[in-house]
């Protein structure tokens, strides 16, 4: 394992009664970033991620999580790692303060309860039972959990599955100040605006398989850019994919420029605004690709 990598996946393999759910994936999550796994319903986020989190044997590749295997490692990697499921498993019992000092309890190095308490905005609820919470609360008290531990390593499937904008806005920034203290960051999402905003780097799945990886940016610019411009009357022939939305025309197009000067010779002096492609621009692309 290299020193600059948090967690390297080789190869990875994951079946169910004969049902390949990951594919030979392969992806290296260096210390200290944000790295986003996206894909379709049923693309094998879950499965490769229950895997490097040690909560599943896989059927074949390896991983390595900062330099352990997180299945036979796994109190090892378990006292360094924080973990959001997609379901969480709450006593539904409990006060939330009671939750954190029973997890508290489990861990070598815990921060102060009030402290975590107010990071997910949730002291004013200590004295509430879980089973009183909102959905978005619960998820809260989820990543509480989460970040008890002080984690070098944190997983997180769907983390603002539920939430609310303001509670998502709040999980975002505490993330990026996790990120700013060196903590590295493995996230599944469907949020394509979440991976764009907080990944530093992302693979895209489908059907087990990696189909595309690299920043933000560099996926989406990979994709045809977009040409914008407001007219009614009928339109010459365009090199692209056109869409019309009542006066506003959007061409995505490989060829900027020729279809700038198309436009030019039809409509001299018409305003045309370029854009490149959005990372949920990109996927839809790419998911509707691979479908195909």
């Amino acid at each position: 394992m290299t020193q600059t990598a948090a967690v390297e996946v080789e190869d990875l393999w994951r079946s169910y009664q004969g049902f390949d759910a990951v594919r030979g994936v392969s992806l290296t999550v260096r210390r200290g970033e944000l790295f986003a796994l996206l894909g379709t319903n049923g693309a094998g986020k879950t499965s490769a991620l229950e895997v490097i989190e040690g909560l599943a044997p896989p059927t074949g590749g390896t991983v390595r999580v900062l330099g352990h295997d997180p299945v036979r490692e796994r109190r090892t990697v378990r006292a360094r790692t924080g973990v959001v499921l997609q379901e969480g498993g709450l006593q539904t019992g409990l006060t939330v303060t009671e939750t954190l000092r029973m997890w508290a309890g489990t861990l070598s190095r815990p921060r102060p309860i009030d402290e975590v308490l107010d990071l997910l905005d949730l002291r004013h609820r200590a004295r509430v039972r879980v089973r009183q919470l909102s959905g978005g609360e619960r998820r809260r008290l989820d990543l509480a959990l989460a970040v008890l531990g002080r984690p070098d390593v944190l997983f997180l499937d769907e983390p603002t599955a539920g939430l609310d904008p303001e509670s998502r806005a709040r999980t975002w920034r505490l993330v990026r100040e996790l990120l700013g203290t060196g903590v590295t960051v493995l996230m599944t999402t469907h949020h394509l605006q979440e991976a764009e905003r907080l990944a530093d780097r992302l693979a895209i799945l489908h059907r087990g398989v990696v189909v595309r990886d690299g920043t933000p940016a560099a996926v989406a610019a990979a994709h045809a850019q977009r040409v914008t411009f407001r007219t009614v009357l009928p339109l010459p022939p365009l090199d692209g994919t056109v869409e019309v939305v009542g006066d506003t025309v959007t061409v995505s197009t490989d060829d900027v420029a020729g279809t700038i000067a198309a436009l030019d010779a039809w409509a001299p002096g018409l305003a045309v605004s370029t854009r490149p492609a959005t990372l949920e621009e990109a996927f839809l692309e790419i998911a509707a690709g691979v479908a195909a």
